[in-house]
């Protein structure tokens, strides 16, 4: 009995212990990585102001690009694989360098300030996951414990950047593999998301909530039209990952050398926007975001976030899919409420919802991120359209190395990566 009674307590001490190591360590990440996000924020606002300021710097952007690979060969990161290659690094094993939190941070601004269309947010993942995986050296982790840092990073980055710590928390555990959790990382990654959050607030910087007015009641006529609007988002959000996907090879195909490839993606660019005439699709367009919410916007707009952030990535320029992706979801959503006479601001947010769960596979981070950005009050709405999005959407997805354990349509096992 007594020896019953020690292994007891020496496995509680255990757990106890390993509680605590993790709640320590998600504090340390939380601060070191929150302040970098930090800094990636005021450092994306404040070249996404100069380039609203000097329009000519958009004729900078293929010598930004011949910059930006410059740099990565320099580092011998010629062969970054991005995001991929932290979420590939949480279930293979990979090598996540350091350098890539750098390399990122100043390529990302580069591309922002010359006019490239991207996010920020998949930059944030990067950047985080390679700092995360950093610490987790430092201080002589083993392999799976350094999985659990590379989360932490990511939820600490995203968090700040994004001001959404419910679904900063989530997103690293739901991401990695489709249908399959990793809690033992629910804990740190909560609570570095938090720890961020409180650092970049601390800063001034909040999230953009977005206040919808006048929501309809859920009846069955207003939840046929919120399906329609979900399911069209699932097939928007698969021409959205071939696109991204398809640019990338095109561009390999004719241009086989990175920086003829960088150059003429950015000219490529520079006679788009000109036939477009303004720059309302260059950078995050979060401001377009925000007219997409008081019901206004161009009908082709959605198509000319997809075409512009395609011809960007696929040419070497850095940055996120994310807010591209939001960008991509609020105009088609405004534009289907515009022309179904259906309250054109919850189309918006429910658009935005639907396309991002489509394009990452996690319908419990879209979920969270709606009721943190739009609030509560549409619930039975978001819930509708994210899981409609989630199984409509197939196997397609921004980043191939995520892999799809479970299938959508059956409960079986596939372990497929995405398309």
């Amino acid at each position: 009995m007594n020896e019953i009674i020690k292994h007891k307590i020496k496995h509680n001490v255990h757990r106890a212990v390993v509680s605590v190591k993790w709640m320590i360590f998600a504090v340390i990440v939380g601060v070191i990585v929150g302040l970098c996000g930090t800094a990636f924020y005021f450092g994306l606002s404040l070249v996404t102001v100069l380039r609203a300021q000097y329009h000519w710097l958009l004729f900078l952007l293929p010598v930004g690009g011949l910059a930006i690979v410059a740099m990565y060969r320099l580092l011998h990161n010629e062969k970054d694989a991005g995001t991929n290659l932290v979420i590939s690094a949480i279930h293979s094993d990979d090598e996540l360098p350091l350098r890539m939190a750098p390399l990122i941070f100043v390529s990302t601004l580069i591309t922002h300030l010359f006019g490239g269309s991207a996010g920020r947010e998949g930059a944030a993942l990067q950047m985080g996951g390679s700092m995360g995986n950093a610490l987790g050296k430092l201080f002589r982790f083993d392999e799976k414990d350094k999985h659990v840092m590379i989360m932490c990073g990511m939820s600490a980055a995203f968090s700040a950047l994004f001001g959404t710590p419910m679904a900063a928390a989530i997103l690293p555990m739901e991401i990695v593999s489709v249908g399959v959790m990793y809690y033992i990382a629910l804990v740190p990654c909560v609570i570095s998301s938090l720890v961020a959050h409180g650092i970049a607030y601390s800063f001034g910087i909040t999230n953009s909530l977005f206040q919808i007015h006048g929501i309809p009641d859920f009846t069955i006529a207003a939840s046929i039209k919120i399906s329609v609007l979900a399911i069209l988002c699932a097939l928007i959000s698969i021409l959205f990952c071939v696109m991204l996907h398809k640019s990338e090879d095109l561009y390999k195909h004719f241009f086989k050398n990175p920086y003829v490839r960088v150059f003429a993606g950015g000219c490529m660019i520079i006679v788009l926007t000109l036939l477009v005439g303004d720059q309302s699709y260059n950078g995050t367009g979060i401001n377009i975001i925000e007219h997409c919410i008081n019901g206004t916007v161009r009908p082709e707009a959605f198509l000319l976030k997809m075409i512009f952030t395609a011809l960007t990535l696929g040419a070497g320029y850095k940055g996120g899919e994310i807010v591209p992706s939001f960008f991509t979801g609020a105009a088609f959503g405004c534009l289907f409420g515009n022309l179904l006479g259906f309250s054109p601001t919850l189309c918006t947010a429910v658009g935005m919802t639907a396309v991002f769960c489509g394009v990452t596979n996690c319908p419990i981070t879209s979920l969270l991120i709606s009721f943190e950005l739009f609030g509560y009050d549409g619930m039975p709405y978001f819930l509708l359209s994210t899981a409609l999005s989630y199984m409509l959407s197939g196997y397609f997805g921004l980043y191939r190395s995520q892999k799809i354990v479970y299938s959508k349509y059956k409960t079986n096992y596939i372990n497929k990566t995405t398309h």
